[in-house]
């Protein structure tokens, strides 16, 4: 086979092309913003989180600087202090547990469900303790995670749930939306997130009022009405004008990119089926929306470097569990082996999808896994 030019790879993810499918509408919102001359909070802001809150069926979403902010703020808002302890996942991305460690609390780390790749609520009875002030549920790749068991978990133990909803928008379970299931719910606008900003953007959604008016002081210095007046602790961390529009824009055309996502993981699955590989799975009653499509193989690096020549762009998402990273792992509690953590960060590969692939492309793609295996 010719070699690939470089202007004919494949990317695993592509957010400009995307953007270029609305890139009228996503201009003419940049317009607005200029000639509105509000650029800090405002009238943009207040109607995306006006609309992200109605489509998640919560109060109130408060818009914030980045998604690890989302997680920090949340967890604050919580009361959650230094020396807490905080249940999550190690096999994340490392934004989940550097907002812990970002307040000074402890991070508490557990391992897997094998399918989904979310938090597995069978361990989390063993790492609860006196100190477990919270547990962060990650929506992985866009899978929702068992929510009915880690919120009767929450519930029981008089423990606040915050979900970490940046892979997985639009993402339900028993056609309830994720984000709108723990206390908080936290969003990353990330440019290759599924509501994706021109830069960095998150979000954190709510029905508690108490939590609501506590994350607006935290995101600007403690600063209530007259403005400059600081009632509590703080810091900046806002949603600027700008990526409000451009969100509240591709909100409009979310429904059809996730739809196309979900035909992207549909086509892959259905060509890839009766190759040696463990593919996505979507459990009844949820809904994946497959931020990303990660699949398993104990043949991972030579089939990644297999695509690589053919001119397919792969990801590893995640190849150093948190654990495995001192500069976040310091501190943490591990109260069990993460057994299915450590097992899949060796055969985890992230294939090409995103909504404006062609199908040209993911043809090339389906066509050099299964030449890898010799199906073609």
């Amino acid at each position: 086979m010719a070699k690939c030019v470089e202007s004919d790879r494949i990317p695993f993810a592509n957010p400009g092309s995307d953007l270029a499918l609305i890139r009228e509408d996503i201009l003419a919102t940049v317009g607005q913003v200029l000639d509105g001359g509000e650029y800090i909070f405002g009238p943009f802001v207040n109607m995306f989180e006006q609309q992200l809150a109605a489509r998640l069926g919560v109060a109130a979403v408060v818009g914030v600087a980045c998604g690890t902010d989302a997680l920090a703020l949340a967890l604050q808002a919580l009361n959650v202090r230094e020396r807490d302890e905080v249940i999550t996942v190690s096999h994340t991305a490392g934004p989940t547990v550097a907002a812990i460690r970002m307040i000074g609390a402890t991070p508490v780390l557990i391992d897997i469900e094998p399918e989904t790749y979310c938090l597995d609520p069978a361990k989390l009875e063993l790492a609860y303790g006196p100190r477990t002030k919270a547990i962060i549920a990650v929506h992985l790749y866009g899978h929702p995670a068992d929510m009915d068991r880690i919120v009767e978990f929450g519930r029981r133990h008089a423990i606040a749930v915050i979900e970490d909803c940046a892979q997985a928008q639009e993402a339900t379970a028993r056609g309830q939306p994720v984000g709108s299931m723990g206390e908080v719910g936290c969003f990353s606008f990330f440019p290759t997130k599924i509501l994706g900003a021109i830069g960095d953007a998150g979000a954190v959604a709510t029905s508690v009022t108490a939590l609501e008016e506590r994350l607006r002081l935290l995101r600007s210095y403690g600063w209530a009405k007259p403005q400059f007046a600081a009632i509590s602790g703080g810091r900046s961390s806002r949603l600027d004008a700008l990526q409000a529009a451009i969100l509240s824009t591709r909100l409009r055309h979310l429904a059809d990119q996730v739809e196309r996502r979900r035909a992207i993981a549909s086509e892959y699955g259905k060509a890839l089926a009766d190759l040696p590989l463990h593919l996505p799975i979507e459990r009844t009653d949820c809904r994946h929306v497959y931020n990303l499509y990660v699949i398993r193989t104990d043949q991972r690096d030579k089939l990644r470097a297999h695509l690589d020549r053919e001119g397919i762009d792969t990801g590893l998402h995640y190849p150093y569990p948190v654990h495995a990273q001192p500069g976040l792992a310091d501190g943490a509690r591990i109260p069990a082996p993460l057994t299915v953590t450590e097992a899949i960060a060796r055969e985890i590969l992230t294939l090409p999808l995103f909504p404006s692939i062609s199908v040209d492309q993911q043809t090339r793609v389906i066509a050099s896994l299964r030449s890898y295996f010799g199906k073609g």
